[in-house]
């Protein structure tokens, strides 16, 4: 099976540059790298981040913007927002839903928010519901993150696997087998685990 790595990589890049190097290095393992300056684009451009983004672009990565979507609650105008302050601030070609609920009842607001995201230049839109979604999702995005947690929860699983699906998995050990082609597990636990790379990326020292 071929893999490729989806990194959420929530560090600055003024704090983790040889990280960020390391990402830009991998280039041809990477699926994507999404891109989260300030639990979404922020209020103002961040120039460390624009900078990193135009690299991985150099290299041929696919870089999506964040945008958390609140399992609906969120407003669709500000989720918009998110996405066009991605685009333009950092000139993102792609877009990471995060906290997209399961159901089937938020089809209708998650198809428009998926419409205004391509409009605003994502040719690549994942979608994180963290949990297995209602199949129709799949006609939304490019991806569906259909599990989200650590490895203690992840490694007794036995879940669906398809090309457009991905795995997010974190607390892992090195020798950690993921299911998903497109995946991404990490070291990191706690409140934050995505501010480490995946220990295949790691730089050494």
């Amino acid at each position: 099976m071929n893999s490729s790595l989806l990194v959420p990589f929530y560090a600055h890049p003024a704090d983790r540059p040889e990280a960020w190097t390391a990402m830009v290095e991998a280039a041809p393992r990477l699926y994507g790298v999404v891109l989260n300056p300030d639990d979404g684009a922020g209020h103002r451009a961040d120039p460390d981040f624009a900078a990193v983004a135009a690299r991985l672009r150099t290299a041929g990565v696919r870089v999506l913007g964040y945008a958390d979507t609140a399992y609906g609650r969120r407003p669709h105008a500000e989720v918009v927002t998110d996405l066009l302050r991605h685009r333009d601030w950092y000139g993102v070609d792609g877009a990471f839903l995060d906290q997209v609920p399961t159901g089937p009842e938020s089809l209708p607001h998650y198809r428009r928010l998926a419409a205004s995201a391509r409009a605003a230049g994502a040719r690549t839109l994942v979608l994180n519901h963290g949990a297995h979604p209602h199949p129709s999702y799949a006609s939304l995005a490019d991806l569906l993150v259909t599990f989200e947690g650590p490895w203690d929860s992840y490694r007794g699983l036995d879940l669906p696997v398809a090309d457009h699906y991905c795995h997010l998995v974190y607390a892992a050990p090195a020798d950690a087998r993921i299911a998903t082609s497109v995946h991404c597990c990490v070291p990191g636990a706690g409140a934050q685990p995505w501010g480490t790379l995946p220990h295949s990326l790691e730089p050494a020292g």
